[in-house]
């Protein structure tokens, strides 16, 4: 039995589904932050006359630190302690938020935004890690479970309160929100969470750290840079190269010192490892497909960012219904049930998406995005509780970093892949397209220099041309547009139907309390 289960509570100090509440503080605050920061974007480009650069490394100077930094934050959590970690976390990610609010140029808010990253590590691994050590196993997946749907109230409402807040009061309100949300979490925190950490505490595992680091650095690195750099450039391929040899010494360097940063032990489990895998193939699908369909929404149809992020709503907030209900089905089947059939939904709601034109009506992306938010749901949970339940207890925070890290490359290579995809297909496509739509062969093939512009939904504008010919180019524009997105999905099914196979060889027994050692818990 997990020894911080046996210790003699006082009150609320200790209380698992208080501890639920307190860290789901964090899980929101992060949350908010993901997608908020979208809507804000043009708005800090014109506030502070950013360029689209600028612009890409606000969201992606924060990914980068945040990819490199969670397994080591997770690691840190287990040898200091989880709940100082995560308060160290909540706490800095919210002076970091104000301190972008009170940036005066593109440069500052590059700046703190990493810095949110930073402190954004300490805490998503370390939500996971006190669940781990306060909820006895076997609720410990209904716990996920409730940890799950926070994050999706928070994701679904980003968009909506991100734009209220930009749109009525200014873009630096947005990242204000997150000092009283903080300071709520930090004090319900402070009187209800037990300390835990392991007993013995040894030297850092810098070898490992280093290696992992550059690793991770140089993947995410290498995949956010292929929209510019494209797929074979030699730079590219020198990122991937690094981190093969990179990834290669960590492994060396993990079998050779007696407190590895990862240890790889924790992979022999198989439920551990597949799901892992599942969660990597679980977000490539689902970040690849909110990231384009946000953009057929707002430049296809012409949408608001907060009426795009309201019609986003059946796939963001059914991860609300979806977590709890996955939590039930791997409570009742163990997880290869609802991993495999997440992702059997997740591809059929792909699938009905091929079916997109320009003017389809709403009720065709309503179903499958219900489809996909009940696929996307289930495997989080069922995943995560795999993850985290099947490493030994004294690793909860390394388990926690590998899940959010597996969430984060997943995403970073679901929209690089397909963006990639999508691009290449726009490009096959445009001049047939164009001329369909009635553009003159002598103009369509000039317009090819446009097709970047073109794979992000949006059609150029030609000076000087009649406005039937500039129609004809808007509408052949979104015909390659939807014809590259359709390939997209195609894409997106293929890597569901793969994670169903691996959700099938997770198996389907849950954690169990036998073998948990002890570990020191503090008051």
């Amino acid at each position: 039995m997990d020894s911080s289960q046996s210790v003699t509570r006082r009150g609320l100090r200790g209380s698992p589904w208080w501890s639920l509440v307190a860290v789901a503080f964090g899980v929101i605050m992060v949350g908010l932050d993901a997608t908020v920061v979208s809507i804000a974007n043009p708005f800090i480009a014109r506030g502070l006359h950013a360029n689209l650069a600028d612009l890409q490394w606000v969201t992606n100077g924060y990914l980068l630190v945040t990819a490199v930094l969670l397994i080591p934050a997770g690691k840190l959590g287990d040898r200091v302690g989880r709940r100082k970690i995560y308060l160290i976390g909540m706490a800095g990610f919210a002076l970091a938020s104000v301190g972008v609010g009170l940036s005066g140029s593109i440069g500052l808010v590059i700046l703190f935004r990493v810095f949110q990253g930073a402190f954004g590590a300490f805490i998503m691994p370390n939500t996971l890690a006190i669940l781990r050590k306060t909820f006895p196993l076997e609720k410990l997946n209904t716990a996920i479970g409730v940890w799950g749907a926070a994050s999706a109230i928070a994701i679904a409402g980003g968009p909506i309160v991100g734009g209220l807040l930009v749109q009525d009061v200014s873009w630096q309100s947005v990242f204000y929100l997150n000092l009283p949300v903080s300071i709520i979490g930090i004090v319900i925190s402070v009187l209800v969470l037990l300390e835990s950490r392991e007993t013995d505490v040894e030297s850092p595992d810098f070898p490992g750290i280093l290696t992992l680091a550059a690793t991770l650095f140089l993947l995410v690195f290498g995949l956010i840079k292929t929209q510019t750099w494209g797929w074979t450039d030699p730079k590219t391929l020198a990122c991937f190269g690094g981190a093969i040899i990179f990834a290669a010494l960590f492994i060396f360097a993990e079998g050779r010192v007696s407190s590895p940063l990862l240890p790889l032990r924790i992979f022999a489990s198989r439920a551990l490892s597949m799901s892992t895998i599942s969660v990597i193939l679980n977000f490539f699908a689902f970040y690849g497909v909110i990231f384009f369909v946000s953009l057929y929404l707002q430049e296809v149809h012409g949408y608001s960012p907060i009426q795009a992020g309201v019609r986003l709503l059946p796939l963001t907030a059914m991860f609300v219904v979806s977590a709890p209900l996955g939590a039930a089905l791997n409570q009742r089947f163990g997880p290869r049930f609802p991993v495999t059939i997440g992702m059997l939904f997740a591809a059929v709601g792909l699938w009905i998406l091929t079916s997109l034109e320009v003017n389809s009506s709403y009720t065709l992306l309503a179903v499958p995005f219900v489809i996909l938010g009940l696929g996307v749901g289930f495997v989080l949970t069922a995943t995560s509780d795999a993850i985290v339940g099947n490493a030994p207890s004294q690793d909860a925070g390394v388990a926690g970093g590998v899940q959010s890290t597996a969430l984060q490359i997943g995403g970073v290579i679901g929209t690089s892949v397909l963006g990639s995809v999508l691009l290449d297909r726009v490009g096959s496509t445009l001049v047939s397209k164009m001329t369909k739509a009635g553009v003159p062969g002598s103009l369509a093939p000039k317009l090819l220099a446009a097709k970047p512009l073109i794979a992000e939904g949006a059609a150029p504008h030609v000076a000087h041309i009649p406005a039937q010919l500039q129609l004809a180019i808007t509408n052949g524009s979104h015909a390659a547009f939807l014809s590259g997105l359709h390939v997209a999905m195609v894409v997106g099914i293929v890597v569901c139907l793969l994670g169903a196979g691996t959700g099938f060889a997770i198996g389907n027994k849950r954690p169990s309390e036998d073998n948990v050692p002890e570990e020191t818990i503090a008051d």
